[in-house]
């Protein structure tokens, strides 16, 4: 499986997988102007690595900001992860927040209550 490694812009997350880690990260800001184009791939991508993912996962996500569009597309996103659950491997997402970034906050303990997947809320000084 090609690992993606998409790189960070002012608009776009960085989206990574570290195969020797069986990491996944996903940082930054998601605004994209095109958010089909730039999702796409990436959504092919993680519909190709639940086909036949390793035993652990561990998704590392640190996002500052994110429009609606991106909210959708996370959730698409770690539905494919909990597929992987489905099959008996293991997943787990680490949601990092600021501190005071009550909104950050709640996004991830929404995600979590929609998700049959380890989901662990990080508190984090900026």
């Amino acid at each position: 499986m090609e690992p993606i490694n998409i790189e960070e812009t002012v608009k776009t997350p960085l989206i990574r997988y570290l195969p020797e880690l069986n990491k996944i990260e996903i940082h930054g800001k998601s605004i994209p102007e095109d958010p089909r184009e730039f999702f796409n791939p990436i959504l092919r991508w993680f519909e190709d690595f639940s086909a036949a993912p390793p035993a652990d996962t561990t998704v590392e996500v640190k996002l500052e900001y994110f429009n609606t569009s991106s909210s959708k597309t996370f959730l698409q996103i770690f539905k494919k992860l909990e597929n992987i659950v489905r099959k008996k491997k293991n997943v787990k997402i680490n949601w990092y927040y600021e501190v005071d970034d009550y909104d950050m906050k709640e996004c991830g303990e929404d995600y979590r209550s929609m998700l049959k997947v380890p989901f662990k809320m990080i508190e984090v000084l900026e």
